[in-house]
């Protein structure tokens, strides 16, 4: 076999690859989707360097807690998962310097304050009032004073 049908196919095979990894993605989104409560929202991993650490993703309501999954992975559970009652809003920002380029278009970076330090997230304006919402809306007998 000459090596130019060597590369024909080695090159066929990576373009199936790449189709398949594009189906699985849109796949998943759409599974993740399925029972309502996911909206755009990216995660600061790190905060060690001023405006980098930012991962794109997903996030999904699932009662009591925020669930967010990474949007280039195919990979069915949350990479990381949040409590109601262990959140506390604690502010809002526009993104700065390389912060713009990173996250969605027209997004505000929230941090929320936790017991095991903060946490920052990047969401539209409107799932940042659905956000808002999730969290003042605790069931009964919650403390409140916490």
């Amino acid at each position: 076999m000459a090596w130019w049908e060597w590369l024909l196919d080695v090159s066929g095979i990576a373009l199936l690859l790449l189709l398949a990894y594009g189906v699985g993605l849109v796949l998943r989104r759409r599974i993740l989707a399925r029972h309502g409560g996911t909206f755009e929202l990216s995660h600061r991993l790190r905060n060690d360097t001023a405006g980098r650490g930012w991962v794109l993703g997903m996030g999904r309501y699932s009662g009591e807690k925020l669930e967010w999954f990474r949007i280039f992975t195919l990979w069915p559970r949350p990479k990381a998962v949040w409590y109601r009652d262990q959140l506390m809003y604690d502010g809002r920002r526009e993104p700065v310097g390389a912060e713009q380029a990173s996250l969605y278009p027209d997004h505000v970076v929230i941090r929320c304050a936790m017991r095991s330090g903060e946490v920052e997230f990047a969401m539209s304006p409107a799932s940042l009032t659905g956000f808002q919402a999730w969290l003042e809306a605790k069931p009964p007998g919650t403390d409140w004073n916490r």
